[in-house]
């Protein structure tokens, strides 16, 4: 085990990418407790580790997400909730939530989000009045509930590492939780609109409304048909993504008409390109996870927080803790490959809801993203919004606060993540 550990921290601290790390520390500990005949067994694990059926639906939903920024469905988004809350001061800063909540994040990467989403708001939001930092807070804050309001590709990635949880289960257990989040982050947006009194919109008619609202039903349907079809149990998450993709081409062309064949292009280079840092993370994580279940890391860290307290709440606490530190250097989809076969067993031995658990992890990893000193997703938005990156963290600080506290009521509230799939059976 200190042989894995000592690669694996020698690695990191060189620079060297994630999935190499993961793969030769899991090299280092497999030879370290079995030495050579250990080796035959590591190109099998990284094959199983990207086998799984149920993976072809990652680029379908990374497809799907490019599809609606080229074709202009995220456009269309955008307007119908300008009309919603056109007359409230603020107004763009709601928007910016609201649509998060909408797009879904479905390529289950909020740095994606950000960007998508950013490059439409944060320039209009400059252009009303509204501080620059404020914006690109707004925007990476609101982008990190896209991977926990379903579909996620995050949540495909951890039913498929590990199976104690349907991805069915996951994509339910993330309704509440991403609701909640997008409910703190508009609580403290009108506040904020209503002390700096940022600017309000002209009012929209009954009939721009109307309009705004006929020309966005189109894309409203994208999550309706993945999520309709996976949790009333009439497709599977394969075929419910790969009809998404079609669905959205077909919007594209023929209703929007905003897709040429140029854009269909440029999706699948993207697509193409995240889906295979996707599954290199996952072929290089099964080999660490493999090394982590037979050295016994996991019931060593399950009693290693026993003897801290042996209270749930504070366990909790404690690994919220750990997961937002190491959510500080590494992004989420990497940081939950690397974090969960260690810490799900462990938590499960100390007798916590699997659901809740992986739910809880999911949403700390992502409120990481915007944690100083990384936060990749805020340094995005900086970036694009042309400030300082230490002015967008000062200004994401009541975002953040409000994150905390979802942190504790999840901790607190276990239903929260287990209440809409024990409806669904």
């Amino acid at each position: 085990m200190g042989l894995a550990i000592l690669v694996f921290v020698g690695l990191l601290l060189i620079g060297t990418p994630i999935a190499v790390i993961m793969a030769l520390s899991g090299v280092a500990g497999s030879y370290a407790i079995g030495g050579e005949r250990m080796m035959s067994i590591l190109a099998d694990r990284m094959f199983a580790g990207v086998s799984s059926y149920m993976l072809i639906a990652i680029p379908y939903f990374i497809f799907t997400a490019e599809l609606m920024n080229q074709g202009g469905l995220t456009q269309k988004l955008i307007t119908f909730n300008n009309a919603l809350f056109g007359r409230i001061r603020g107004a763009l800063s709601h928007v910016n939530i609201t649509v998060s909540v909408f797009f879904a994040g479905l390529t289950g990467a909020a740095i994606t989000d950000t960007v998508a989403l950013g490059k439409v708001l944060i320039p209009s939001m400059k252009e009303q009045g509204y501080d620059a930092e404020y914006a690109a807070a707004v925007t990476a804050c609101s982008s990190i509930i896209g991977p926990i309001i379903p579909p996620s590709v995050v949540m495909v990635v951890y039913a498929t590492m590990l199976r104690d949880v349907s991805v069915i289960d996951l994509f339910a257990g993330g309704i509440l939780p991403g609701l909640v989040m997008a409910g703190a982050l508009l609580v403290i947006s009108f506040y904020l609109s209503w002390r700096r009194s940022y600017p309000k919109q002209a009012a929209t008619s009954l009939r721009a409304g109307l309009v705004s609202f006929v020309a966005a039903l189109p894309a409203l349907f994208v999550p309706v048909i993945i999520l309709g079809g996976i949790l009333s149990g009439m497709t599977t998450i394969t075929e419910a993504s790969g009809f998404a993709a079609v669905y959205t081409l077909l919007i594209g062309f023929l209703v929007y008409r905003n897709l040429s064949w140029r854009k269909v292009w440029d999706a699948l280079i993207v697509t193409v390109r995240f889906s295979g840092v996707v599954f290199l993370l996952l072929a290089a994580s099964a080999v660490l996870g493999w090394f982590v279940t037979r050295s016994g890391i996991a019931h060593e860290a399950a009693q290693m927080i026993v003897t801290v307290t042996d209270n749930s709440f504070l366990q909790l606490m404690l690994v919220a803790i750990f997961l937002l530190l190491i959510g500080t250097a590494i992004d989420v989809l990497p940081a939950l490959v690397v974090v969960a076969p260690l810490l799900v067993p462990a938590m499960v031995t100390l007798g916590f809801d699997p659901l809740h658990f992986a739910i809880f992890m999911i949403v700390t990893l992502n409120i990481a993203n915007i944690t100083p000193p990384v936060g990749m997703t805020l340094m995005a938005a900086a970036q694009i919004a042309r400030i300082p990156y230490e002015r967008a963290i000062v200004a994401s600080l009541p975002f953040y606060l409000s994150f905390i506290a979802v942190i504790v009521l999840l901790a607190l509230f276990p239903g929260l993540s287990t209440w809409i799939p024990s409806l669904l059976g």
